[in-house]
């Protein structure tokens, strides 16, 4: 077997996570820039970024769903997967962070931790993976990195270490101080942040940069018994033994190595790549992938090992009408034309394109190795969570739990003609989408009617772009009439007009879907009268998760 271009412990496999609007995808444009990936950086407002590929995403300027690229950054390769930040794509966080090392959990510098960064903080846990923070926005009026650190204690249970620390904020941010060199660190505008320099420490700031630094060399130092003896003993800690250990305490999740600049200003990226190589673990850390039905059987993540990965994302190829499964290889090699098992389902196939994704765009493989995230053609039995292992040597990994739906709407086609098709585009969306669940359901009495598929999902948004997606792909229309229980004190199920308190409305949504007007008419109930309120709803936002109480709406 051919030697490795890149081994196994410089390469790390990562993913940005935020709530929405934390920068994300303005910093992974970035790091495709600084990387020398792109040629030049892409702007989320302008409708330009690389990772935001989708019409939809550059319509609204938000990511919907994760995409991957590869980089690489010195002599280590950074395989990338920015996740979106909405609540409604949750599920994208989810199946992400269960294939990923280690993630960048990135905060905006005046929000600081807000209800997604919690939910997201949450998932990767769940997983037991390895985190940097990143406090971005630092130029904006009223960032506080300091204060984002207190909150990430506060309300995160997190122990963040600073390892730098901001010349200024807002206004004044000029850039930061590497505490582990006690360089003062500026970016030069003129190269778009591309050209660091380095210079010493602002005066001001030598008294605050001194006391970060120590805060610093503890934590690294209460991470290594040898090194907490040399710290007591009053010798001074190289840098290398700093960086070890606060790598130590990375992998292990005791504390959160914190980065700060400003994307979009392009101050701050480079420090936070080099902190990705550096402190987040390689593929080798995360030790052997093992089996769920017998925990005594497992693959080392080696190349000489049997073939064993994990399906962890299905999308359909507009170019080729096809499907595409991302895989990520724990053990062995996958290649080109082989024939490999999905042991979930207990189904040989045979991989017609082996490719690694950058964005949208494919660069074609004829193999991949463990610890490489790559995506294929030819899996077309397989689904988000499936097992793919050498047919000689079967193994199944945990799959991934998604969250259950918690509103249904009703669809039918416009003809009896499109039925087919309306199916064919479902079935579509829920292999891409394992959160997305199309039923038949026959309700005796009462809205929807019989002959209506149900079709669950998290909110309102979520089947908005669903909709516009598959509208877009195969240009099949349908009517939507939609039914809400409000509030979501408990999962409606497949009664979607039952009402759990006297209280509360029940709120039916009807609609023909058409441009960015999501509904149009809504039909207020309150329980235990027939008296009906017409009332029409411009921002969706502001009364899907609303309370809604009779004498409001008198």
């Amino acid at each position: 077997m051919a030697k490795r271009d890149i081994p196994l412990e410089r390469v790390r496999n990562f993913g940005i996570m935020a709530h929405i609007d934390g920068g994300k995808t303005t910093t992974s444009e970035r790091i495709l820039y600084y990387s020398g990936k792109n040629y030049k950086i892409g702007e989320v407002h302008d409708g330009a970024a690389t990772m935001d590929f989708m019409v939809q995403e550059q319509e609204r300027g938000i990511t919907i769903q994760s995409a991957a690229t590869c980089v690489q950054w010195g002599n280590y390769r950074l395989s990338l997967i920015d996740t979106p930040g909405h609540v409604d794509f949750t599920a994208e966080v989810e199946r992400s962070l269960r294939v990923l090392d280690g993630a960048v959990a990135l905060y905006c510098a005046v929000g600081g931790v807000q209800p997604q960064s919690e939910q997201v903080w949450r998932q990767s846990e769940k997983y037991k993976v390895p985190k940097i923070a990143f406090v971005n926005k630092m130029d904006r009026v009223g960032a506080n990195f300091y204060s984002v650190m207190d909150q990430m204690k506060n309300q995160l249970g997190a122990n963040p270490v600073p390892v730098v620390i901001p010349i200024g904020a807002a206004d004044t941010f000029e850039g930061i101080v590497d505490l582990i060199k006690m360089k003062a660190l500026y970016f030069d505008q003129k190269s778009l942040g591309k050209t660091v320099i380095e210079k010493d420490i602002p005066e001001e700031l030598m008294e605050k940069a001194k006391e970060y630094r120590q805060k610093m060399v503890e934590s690294a130092a209460e991470q290594d018994d040898a090194l907490m003896e040399k710290f007591f003993a009053g010798e001074e800690l190289t840098n290398d033994e700093i960086k070890k250990a606060l790598r130590k305490g990375c992998l292990s999740r005791a504390i959160t190595p914190a980065f700060c600049g400003t994307a979009f200003k392009d101050k701050g990226i480079q420090p936070l790549l080099d902190g990705v190589c550096d402190y987040l673990p390689s593929p080798l850390d995360t030790g052997a992938a093992v089996s769920q039905d017998n925990p005594d059987e497992k693959r080392e993540v080696s190349d000489d090992e049997p073939f064993c990965g994990l399906a962890f994302k299905i999308m359909n190829d507009p170019k080729s009408g096809g499907k595409i499964t991302f895989v990520r290889v724990y053990s062995g090699t996958m290649k080109l034309g082989a024939e490999m098992l999905d042991s979930t389902i207990d189904k040989e196939q045979r991989i017609s394109r082996l490719f690694r994704m950058h964005a949208s765009k494919q660069e074609p493989l004829e193999e991949a190795r463990a610890g490489d995230i790559v995506a294929c053609v030819g899996l077309t039995e397989t689904r988000t969570g499936d097992t793919l292992c050498d047919p000689e040597h079967p193994i199944t990994l945990e799959s991934i739990d998604f969250p259950a739906p918690v509103i249904s709407v009703a669809v039918k086609p416009k003809s009896r003609g499109d039925n087919e098709k309306l199916g064919v585009a479902l079935h579509a969306l829920a292999m891409e989408d394992p959160a997305f669940v199309v039923t038949f359901d026959i309700e005796p009495e009462g809205p929807p009617p019989a002959d209506r598929r149900l079709v669950p999902g998290r909110k309102p948004f979520d089947f908005r772009i669903a909709g516009e997606e598959r509208i877009t792909d195969v240009k099949q229309t349908c009517q939507r009439n939609s039914y809400f229980l409000l509030p979501l004190r408990r999962n409606c199920g497949k009664e979607c007009f039952h009402i759990f308190s006297s209280d509360i409305l029940c709120i039916y949504i009807r609609s023909g879907f058409s441009g960015k007007r999501a509904f149009d008419n809504v039909l207020c109930v309150s329980h235990g009268s027939d008296k009906i309120i017409r009332m029409r709803i411009i921002n969706i936002y502001n009364c899907i998760f609303k309370t809604f109480y009779y004498s409001e709406l008198i």
